[in-house]
Order: C-alpha cells, then sequence, then structure tokens
C-alpha cells in the first residue's frame, strides 16, 4: 500500500482541523474513548453505515475497517459508529451529533450519503469528510471508491464458465452508474468464455430488504438462470437462498462463501483497511483536501483496494487458474474490462475498438452491454 500513502500524501494539501474533546451521549452514535494523542488530546473519528455491520456485504466490509483504523491509532484517536443510517437528512443528523461529540473526521460509507454528508462539511468547515463512492466534493470533502468493475468480470468468468442454461441472473438496487457499470462488466467477464451468454437484472430498490431478495432470486430461478450474482449491500439472503435452491452464487462486497458450502463461486471484495487507515494519517497530520481526480481517488486490483474472495468448492482448479490468469493481466495492464469494441444492448458502438475509457468517463454510465435483460423502470 505504499503508493496509497503515497498518492493519497500527494492528494491533499493544508487543512485547519478544530479538534474538539470527545464525550459520549445517549443517541445513534456510539464511542470508544482513548486519551493522548499527538496534540495532548484524541482525535474524533465517525463512521456512518445504511446497514447493519454483520450484512455479509458493503456495510460489514467498511465496518472491519474502521475497526483497523481504531486498532492502528489506538489513543490518539475516538472512534463513533452508527449503523442503519438512512440516505436521508438523518444521516447529516447523526453526522452532526458525532461533530458535537467531538468527531473531526468523518467517514459517511453509503453511496445516498452523499448529499447529507455535503450539508454537514458546509456547516462544518474545520471537520475533514471521506465519502465511499460519490462523484461530488467540496473544499473538506473527497471521494474515494475502488474500481471494483475489474472484480466482477473475474466474477463473470465464474459465473460464465459455471452455467448450464447459459442464464445467468443479477440481483441489485438502483440503476446508479457504479452499478450499471458493475453489471456490464459482469456480463462481458461471462461473454469472454461464453458469448451466448444473457444476464436478467432484477432492481429491488432498495440495498438490503430480505423480502425483496428472495422474490428476485425465485423470479429468476423461475426463468432458467441458474447462476446469480449481486450488487446489494447485504447479501445474506440471497447466497443462502441460493444454495438452498442449488443455484450457483457470486457475492458482492464480503466474502459469504460459509454460506453456501456447496454453491459458492466467489465475490467481488474490498480491501478498505489500509486505505482507511491512510486518510485517516492524512488527515490527522492537517493534509486534506479531495485528491488530483477533481476530490476522487479510485483504486483497483493493482493497488489492493479491491479482490476477489476465496473461491468456493465448485470452482475447479482449471477455472482458478483461468481466474487467477486474468487478474494477473488486469493488473499487469495487459487486460482491461472495456476495452473496445463494445456495443449496448441497441446494438450502437459505445467504446470504440482500441480504446480504454478512463475511470471518470466509465463512471458515467447509463447503458447496458449486449446481453443484458431488464430494466429499472
Amino acid at each position: 500500500m505504499k503508493s496509497i500513502i503515497k498518492k493519497m500524501a500527494a492528494l491533499f494539501t493544508a487543512c485547519t482541523m478544530a479538534v474538539a474533546a470527545a464525550g459520549c451521549s445517549n443517541g445513534p452514535a456510539t464511542t470508544t474513548a482513548g486519551s493522548g494523542g499527538s496534540s495532548g488530546s484524541p482525535v474524533g473519528v465517525g463512521f456512518i453505515f445504511v446497514g447493519t455491520k454483520d450484512d455479509y456485504g458493503y456495510n460489514q466490509a467498511a465496518y472491519k475497517a474502521s475497526l483497523d483504523v481504531e486498532q492502528r491509532f489506538g489513543d490518539k484517536i475516538n472512534v463513533f459508529r452508527s449503523e442503519n443510517i438512512p440516505e436521508t437528512s438523518e444521516a447529516t443528523r447523526v453526522l452532526e451529533q458525532m461533530i458535537q461529540q467531538g468527531a473531526t473526521v468523518l467517514f459517511p460509507t453509503s453511496y445516498g450519503h452523499l448529499d447529507p454528508a455535503l450539508d454537514a462539511a458546509e456547516e462544518n468547515p474545520n471537520c475533514v469528510f471521506f465519502h465511499q463512492g460519490g462523484l461530488k466534493t467540496s473544499e473538506n470533502l473527497g471521494t474515494y471508491f475502488g474500481t471494483i468493475w475489474e472484480s466482477f468480470y473475474l466474477a463473470g468468468i465464474a459465473a460464465g464458465s459455471t452455467t448450464k442454461s447459459s442464464k445467468l441472473g443479477f440481483i441489485t438496487s438502483f440503476a446508479i452508474p457504479q452499478i450499471m457499470l458493475n453489471i456490464n462488466a459482469f456480463t462481458l467477464g461471462a461473454k469472454s468464455v461464453n458469448p451466448e451468454i444473457t444476464t436478467t437484472v432484477i432492481f429491488t430498490g432498495d440495498w438490503s430488504d430480505p423480502a425483496l431478495q428472495t422474490d428476485a432470486v425465485n423470479s429468476l430461478a423461475d426463468g432458467g438462470c441458474d447462476v446469480i450474482a449481486t450488487h446489494q449491500d447485504s447479501t445474506k439472503t440471497i447466497v443462502e437462498l441460493c444454495e438452498s435452491k442449488g443455484i450457483y452464487v457470486c457475492g458482492c462486497h464480503a466474502d459469504a462463501g460459509e454460506l453456501a458450502p456447496t454453491h459458492w463461486l466467489t465475490a467481488p471484495v474490498w480491501n478498505w483497511s489500509d486505505l482507511f487507515v491512510d486518510m485517516t494519517q492524512t488527515a490527522l497530520d492537517g493534509k486534506f483536501k479531495g485528491s488530483v481526480y477533481d476530490g476522487k481517488y479510485r483504486g483497483g486490483l493493482k493497488e489492493g483496494v479491491i479482490d476477489i474472495a476465496p473461491y468456493g468448492s465448485a470452482v475447479s482448479a482449471e477455472l482458478r487458474e483461468k481466474i487467477d490468469t486474468a487478474k494477473k493481466q488486469m493488473i499487469d495492464g495487459t487486460l482491461f474490462a472495456f476495452e473496445g469494441e463494445i456495443k449496448d444492448r441497441d446494438g450502437n458502438v459505445r467504446i470504440a475498438a482500441g480504446t480504454r475509457p478512463s475511470v471518470d468517463e466509465l463512471e458515467t454510465c447509463d447503458w447496458f452491454v449486449e446481453g443484458v435483460i431488464g430494466s429499472a423502470n
């Protein structure tokens, strides 16, 4: 992660930080207290999560990283955490509460927490905000994310090599650019080994509703899908139901292989810990600004920000070698998931032959590649 440390150091410029003594009051924020920071008082660091810490998904990955931050800095920081914070003004309220309790470095970790965080950042210019996945920034709010579509491409290879029906399913929440990008990458990975693949997508309109997830799995199974992937915050219901139905499954965000001992393939996963530590250190050093990418930091397989989960027993040695080879090629740059020519499902050329779009260009994705079935409408 040395490259990330150097990059993050280059990304940020000096910003004055006001540090208040941290306390704890009744409410959604919980705190672990310490003492003896470099200035004599610990710095408050707050994390908010849209779901629970044990969702086998997005929130679990971010929560684990917050624990690693706490372990790394010890009594130099006070850590505040709050789970199940909706993507509404409630997020602003919780951030403000953490600030009142002494937090000056804050991690709003859900995509929909961006606007509430921007509101809190405007009202608290001496605080530093690191938003997970956003596309907007401010003077005291930068964003970070990973090119997890690389890992979805690899999961697609696993799915495309496993399916017998050539019908894949994909369960997700909203048709936002990053999700559409992941659906496309998954489909392209599958098509790289099986050109006849189709990916039927169901948008639940929610990040983690178990009932909606159950309906989606059943619908895809009834439609003949024998491998299901997901981009939901919580993956537990989907993974367990696929296992019970004998459907192969690719999870998302965190390793959920223990939930599907016979039908687990793999999952795109986050390795947030080193980056969270680096960003916290940057803030503690008083060197904050967004980043050279207009306030955005993005890392991928090469930087270690993303990866794939351990393979399940259903993944043969030959398939493991195939996926591992593709992963190495992505890291060394000889394989790029979205290198053209790539057409959308209406037959229009979206990426010209021989070209590789930038990360910024890809993150404006509002179209589906050939083979994707389904709509958010």
